[in-house]
């Protein structure tokens, strides 16, 4: 189940970046602004790229390519689990591969695993010290009930929704074996963050 036709990227770029103080997404690391390299290593996996904003300020200072498309969230102000729902409402494919816009480092090796497990699954999840990285996961069209009966009684966590649906989770030692410094899950909230990110971006 490898078909990139039957999956849409998915980056989540509403966030306001309160820590940072600035739009993160358009920072540099390597040399490049955050927001390529997460559409570069997504689109190893995915048909179609969506970039979910908050406002349509936001999706115009992106300066997005051609090839990638902004939507603005469906559920303002419902953080991650609003972004995921637009996500997948307005992808044309079955599945979507749900990224933050603030991950460097993706590994394509890992975001292939996500995707090649699929079979019998609505949600493909890694699992990292007991709990699920739900903003670096897979998940099926039919997620889209239960996660908009969620939003709209109020309960915003992620992995509320899923008991209700087939989830595969991808173990953590499964993970290590294709990432073992975790790279793929290094995000950039501060000035530190970002200063440690340029500092292995020749390596990752």
């Amino acid at each position: 189940m490898t078909s990139n036709d039957e999956i849409t990227g998915v980056i989540l770029a509403g966030g306001m970046s309160r820590r940072l103080g600035r739009n993160k997404a358009l920072e540099l690391v390597g040399g490049r602004p955050l927001i390529s390299r997460v559409i570069e290593r997504v689109g190893s996996v995915a048909n179609q790229i969506l970039v979910v904003v908050n406002n349509d300020q936001r999706s115009q200072e992106l300066d997005l390519p051609p090839s990638v498309k902004s939507v603005v969230d469906e559920y303002p102000d419902t953080g991650s689990l609003g972004g995921i729902y637009t996500g997948l409402s307005r992808a044309r494919t079955p599945w979507i591969v749900v990224v933050a816009c603030d991950l460097p480092f993706l590994n394509k090796k890992l975001l292939k695993l996500l995707v090649d497990n699929r079979r019998d699954s609505d949600v493909v999840v890694p699992v990292l010290d007991g709990r699920p990285e739900p903003t670096h996961a897979a998940y099926s069209k039919v997620c889209i009930p239960h996660i908009r009966g969620k939003i709209e009684s109020g309960r915003l966590k992620i992995a509320g929704f899923f008991d209700d649906v087939a989830v595969t989770s991808i173990p953590q030692d499964e993970v290590e074996r294709i990432d073992p410094q975790r790279f793929s899950f290094f995000n950039v909230n501060t000035q530190d963050d970002l200063d440690r990110a340029n500092q292995h971006a020749n390596e990752c």
